[in-house]
């Protein structure tokens, strides 16, 4: 069957010479309902190939227990891809960075406090040997060389941005060999010096990743490369939005002027991100520079396509240069989905978190307040809970090392946040017949990015009053995948005050399309419809609401439940047809 192939500065694919020209779409963030459509806007605007990472943590969400069912059904994807006449670029890569959580690695993997991460240490090569032993003979019959749409495969991802373990790249593209990839293996890298030196393999494609400045770019590359083709594997045409920060746009026309340069260079491009998606459950990742930045749920990134699968400015900008270079543009634009406002969704019932403890969660008791990945939990909440003696004043609580939003909570009463990018400690007095101390920690995304990746979350170190810690814990897991045994009742006002509170609503449709949640009134929390968990909602924005795919919905009765950590005077919700990103 037909190869890709590189031959001097070129890419020939069947004998024949062709340029690449990707766009990035995660199956992982587009409901599988929707993959069809946003393929076929890709193809439209011009494009031949789709490119998409694989996460791990997705795929193997516990240790030896595997997922590939509907949003992880990541062979139809392909296989869709192929029938809609598209090729295919899969980055199987254990870490795929990708701003998702913890770069797509299982957070079970921290259970192991020694591990070493991204390189030839044994405990973690036995982990990826056991996955890809289940993951890469389901891409083997998808390759090119069996009659499949996969023509590259990425052997790691970015890893001269991390480490420069070079018998662990060959480690790696040695075992895609073994299980039968015979496709093209490339690799992936930042263009400076000490990203293209730790990251390239002697005899492997290098391709490199940039937003802007492609002859800059490519200059460098040349250094090190001076006959593979050009191909800049992660066009960056927009960016992430972080928590606490302003939502990130970029102009149409100097995206489009970019990518006109780079095509006249001769350059192959892929689109990252062509189709950005959503961030759905708990899957957002979060960054580490100068301190910790949690990413939002969307993950709309500016694409020429919209987090619900719009056309935007971008995309006919983009459009008319891909005309300009000989790409097969579709004349007619594809049609946008259908938006519905529903109106506004009274919250009529709630449950209170600390009431529904015994039903969401089986405690433990330790010396120390361990963190999630000790007690087998990979995301959500945990509850530390312990007994202080009495009388102490004004004495300053400390959360050693939190990771990564704590609510305190002294005798049943909120007492103050803690949060990982501000660790103030707490100034409480305790009264002489001593007081119960709650903690509720959320997990807000394990770092996907740089040298702080190994991102235990909970309480990492311990609790202390003063200088003296605090020990006898019970801790109450709280991953929050089935809420079903809840127990709800009327909504009473006067119970809400800083009390974390589940609420439950009823949306009834006739129909179906798709819709988007407001939450003015609200603090932060997190929604599920119908059992899915669509995100994470938060007063300091940038987002202001949360995009809920059609396919979601059902005809008649919805269930809509929202779990608010701070209280709100009015618990009512908007439906609306039309996103607010900040």
């Amino acid at each position: 069957m037909a190869k890709l192939e590189v031959k001097g500065s070129q890419f020939l694919l069947d004998g024949e010479s062709i340029r690449i020209l990707s766009g990035a779409i995660h199956y992982f963030r587009v409901v599988p309902e929707y993959w069809e459509d946003r393929l076929l806007k890709l193809k439209a605007c011009g494009f031949n190939t789709v490119e998409t990472y694989i996460p791990w943590n997705l795929h193997e969400p516990t240790e030896g227990v595997f997922n590939f069912d509907g949003l992880a059904d990541v062979e139809r994807f392909i296989a869709l891809a192929g029938e809609l006449g598209l090729h295919v670029i899969v980055r199987p890569s254990p870490y795929i960075c990708a701003e998702w959580e913890f770069g797509g690695l299982p957070a079970w993997l921290l259970s192991d406090t020694d591990i070493r991460l991204r390189c030839l240490d044994e405990r973690y090569l036995r982990k990826v040997d056991s996955y890809y032993d289940v993951l890469i003979p389901k891409l083997a019959p998808l390759l090119n060389t069996n009659g499949g749409p996969i023509i590259a495969v990425q052997i790691e991802n970015e890893y001269g941005s991390y480490g420069n373990d070079q018998d662990y790249l060959l480690y790696l593209k040695n075992g895609l060999h073994e299980r039968g990839i015979d496709v093209l293996l490339f690799t992936s890298d930042g263009s400076t010096d000490q990203m293209l030196q730790g990251g390239t393999v002697p005899g492997v494609l290098a391709t490199v990743n940039f937003g802007s400045r492609p002859e800059e770019e490519f200059k460098k590359f040349r250094e090190y490369r001076p006959e593979d083709p050009l191909f800049c594997m992660e066009y960056w045409n927009g960016w992430f939005d972080h928590w606490l920060k302003p939502h990130h746009t970029r102009d149409g026309d100097d995206v489009a002027d970019v990518l006109d340069r780079m095509l006249a260079a001769g350059s192959s491009v892929n689109f990252y991100m062509f189709h950005g998606g959503t961030n759905f459950g708990f899957y957002n990742g979060a960054n580490y520079h100068d301190n910790y930045e949690p990413t939002v749920t969307s993950y709309d990134y500016d694409a020429p396509l919209s987090e619900c699968g719009d056309i935007t400015a971008k995309y006919k900008a983009v459009r008319e240069v891909m005309r300009k270079h000989g790409a097969k543009v579709q004349e007619d634009l594809p049609e946008p989905s259908r938006k519905k406002n529903y109106g506004t969704v009274a919250m009529v019932e709630a449950a209170g978190l600390f009431a529904n403890l015994d039903t969401l969660s089986v405690p433990v008791r330790r010396r120390c307040p361990e963190p999630m990945e000790k007690l087998g939990q990979n995301y959500g909440f945990i509850l530390y809970s312990t007994r202080i003696s009495g009388p102490r004043n004004s004495q300053e609580l400390h959360l050693q090392n939190v990771h990564d939003r704590a609510q305190v909570f002294l005798g049943g009463r909120w007492t103050g946040t803690v949060e990982r990018w501000d660790p103030k400690p707490l100034v409480v007095d305790i009264p002489k017949e001593g007081a119960t101390l709650d903690i509720l920690v959320e997990n807000m995304g394990r770092v996907n990015y740089g040298p702080r990746l190994k991102d235990a979350k909970g309480i990492t170190e311990g609790v202390r009053l003063d200088n003296q810690f605090l020990f006898d814990w019970e801790i109450y897991p709280l991953p929050l995948a089935d809420l079903s045994a809840l127990s709800y009742a009327p909504f009473q006002q006067s119970k809400t005050a800083e009390n974390p509170m589940f609420f439950r609503g009823e949306l009834l449709v006739d129909d179906i399309a798709d819709t988007f949640i407001r939450l003015d009134g609200w603090t932060k929390g997190v929604v599920w419809i119908n059992g899915f968990n669509i995100g994470r909602y938060w007063e300091q924005g940038p987002q202001k609401t949360l995009y809920v795919p059609g396919p979601l919905l059902r005809q008649g009765a919805n269930e809509i439940v929202v779990l608010e950590l701070h209280g709100t005077d009015k618990p009512d919700i908007e439906l609306t047809d039309a996103p607010d990103l900040g």
